[in-house]
């Protein structure tokens, strides 16, 4: 059944527009007999968390009920403009670090096909 539920965590979750903070999680599912732990790494952004650790907060509690393990990878500020098909990946968490933000790219891809999609060191 873990494997049903790391699969059902959607690799993508920010909000529709704005500039916000965000974070780089990795997920685990239980140990398999053969001593894997599968795993998927996601990017989670909400403007209306204060904070990167209410972001991690948030994924937590939701994880923790589908009985899966998280892991902050570290964090940053996403800009998302849907009317440009625009998003900028930049910055850092003070609590985390800096998220990789490539990996962010990466994975943001996988849902935003059609934008463009910018990682940048510069900025907080």
């Amino acid at each position: 059944m873990t494997a049903q539920n790391l699969e059902s965590v959607t690799p993508v979750d920010i909000d529709d527009q704005g500039i916000f903070k965000y974070i780089l999680i990795k997920v685990f599912g239980s140990e398999t007999s053969d001593g894997n732990e599968p795993s998927k790494t996601i990017v989670r952004g909400y403007a209306d968390c204060t904070w990167h650790a209410d972001i991690y907060d948030r994924v937590q509690e939701i994880c923790k009920k589908k009985d899966l393990d998280t892991e902050c990878l570290g964090g940053g500020r996403i800009e998302h403009n849907p009317d440009k098909k625009y998003i900028k990946v930049y910055g850092y968490s003070q609590g985390f670090g800096k998220a990789d933000h490539l990996e962010t790219k990466r994975i943001l891809q996988t849902k935003y096909k059609n934008y463009e999609i910018e990682a940048s060191d510069e900025g907080y």
